[in-house]
């Protein structure tokens, strides 16, 4: 299938230190070389610990952060060759859910400004009663009420608060929306009726997702196929059931294995796999595999050559010991 969306050899670098309390100057390699596509209607799960670069691959591809090379292809347009006052179509079409609901909305808008924001913008209302009537909506789509429309952020809980931003994310109509981690900052009660919620939204509308989560079991229960992150880099990626039934990569594994299973039997025979060793600085990091000096497996040609991300029959892995 025809991806919507394709990423190549994406990266992002930040310069960082100098002055007199910064110490060192450096490189940040944020994200060093990614690549991944998404066909229409699918969602893929981007995972990893925190500080491995999610966020910052989501923000560079709908380029709220400039790239420092690569090239996003969306619906068949080069999204970094377009002048930056001329992307408002395309960001009609690539809307971001932001992880915090609480610094993610404007506490001096109403909700229903909020929400008409957007639709202000794209000029998607003919008159004033025609954009209420699109608030309204809106806000019963995501399952809030027309009356909430004229209160403050401050007045809601934070599950209603991340709904208010779903429903200003589908105000213009969007195909693409990147998830950047929606449901963390949000009680366990409250995350299922979020995800619940999305996957609704993706069976009626068709959209299509990149989400972002650090919370392994929910991701795999919300994605078609998963990549798994570390310090830059992607590391594995494969449809979810594939991924989770037969991981392949060291530190796909230890992740895999800190997920709780109900049954306490079964737990009691789990091998829980412990990473020692030092995470290497994303500032300049090392030659070869960046997960080497915590990998019990690590091998003379880790610490020289940089493994690739090959494909052995639909599940890509970038590890040595994979042939």
């Amino acid at each position: 299938m025809e991806p919507l969306i394709a990423v190549k050899n994406l990266k992002k670098y930040f310069r960082v230190g100098g002055g007199t309390f910064r110490g060192k100057k450096g490189t940040l390699k944020a994200v060093d070389g990614i690549s991944f596509s998404i066909p229409r209607g699918e969602t893929l799960g981007l995972v990893g610990e925190s500080g491995c670069g999610k966020t910052t691959v989501g923000r560079t591809i709908c380029r709220l952060y400039e790239p420092t090379a690569g090239e996003v292809i969306f619906d068949g347009v080069p999204v970094f060759s377009i002048h930056p006052k001329e992307m408002l179509p395309i960001r009609r079409k690539m809307q971001m859910i932001f992880q915090d609901p609480y610094a993610s909305l404007n506490a001096r808008m109403t909700v229903g400004d909020i929400i008409g924001e957007p639709i202000d913008i794209h000029n998607l209302a003919d008159s004033k009663e025609e954009r209420l009537e699109m608030i309204h909506e809106l806000l019963h789509t995501v399952g809030l009420s027309p009356e909430h429309a004229t209160r403050f952020p401050h007045e809601f809980s934070g599950g209603q608060r991340q709904r208010i931003g779903v429903a200003r994310a589908l105000a213009v109509e969007p195909s693409f929306i990147i998830c950047d981690e929606p449901i963390s900052a949000l009680d366990v009660s409250i995350q299922a009726q979020v995800i619940n919620m999305l996957e609704e939204l993706q069976e009626e509308r068709g959209l299509t997702y990149l989400f972002i989560a650090h919370d392994l079991s929910m991701v795999k229960h919300t994605s078609h196929r998963v990549a798994v992150m570390y310090l830059g880099k992607i590391v594995e990626l494969a449809e979810s059931v594939e991924l989770y039934k037969n991981p392949l990569h060291p530190y796909t594994k230890a992740l895999m294995s800190a997920i709780p299973i109900p049954d306490p039997d079964i737990e009691a025979e789990r091998e829980r796999i412990i990473l020692e060793g030092d995470v290497p600085s994303p500032i300049d990091p090392p030659p070869g595999c960046r997960f080497k000096s915590r990998c019990s497996y690590a091998m003379d040609v880790c610490g020289e050559e940089e493994p690739e991300l090959r494909n052995f029959s639909g599940h890509h892995v970038a590890c040595h010991l994979i042939k």
